[in-house]
């Protein structure tokens, strides 16, 4: 399929005085959380709550900030996560997708909202 990327924006959700970044984010549906570099994390002013193990694509393990909370947008669509702060790119993962109720088109590589659900998201509960 190749690598997919979505343009989305990042907030502080606490404090709207930070101005918001816009990033284009890896879409990963593999990986659960959103990923952001520790830069981003202090360049918004999140807080950090604890520290998380993860275990990451090599099958190492380390123990990373978890941070937020973070209002991430797509297009008119958006939702409140935390992140955990590593890597060198925002990583998109399943949750923020799930939660925005986007999904990824293979056939043209890009991320889109759910066509079933085109004016907003919609979650079966």
């Amino acid at each position: 399929m190749g690598l997919v990327f979505a343009d989305i924006e990042l907030r502080n959700a606490r404090r709207e005085s930070v101005p918001a970044i816009q990033v284009r984010a890896l879409a990963d549906t593999g990986s659960l959380m959103l990923c952001v570099p520790l830069a981003i994390a202090l360049r918004l002013g999140l807080d950090t709550s604890t520290y998380r193990d993860i275990t990451v694509a090599d099958g190492s393990r380390l123990n990373v900030p978890y941070v937020g909370p973070i209002r991430v947008a797509f297009g008119d669509r958006y939702c409140f996560v935390g992140a955990l702060a590593f890597g060198e790119e925002v990583l998109l993962g399943a949750v923020p997708m799930e939660d925005m109720d986007l999904i990824v088109d293979p056939k043209r590589r890009r991320v889109t909202v759910d066509p079933a659900n085109p004016d907003g998201p919609c979650h079966r509960v």
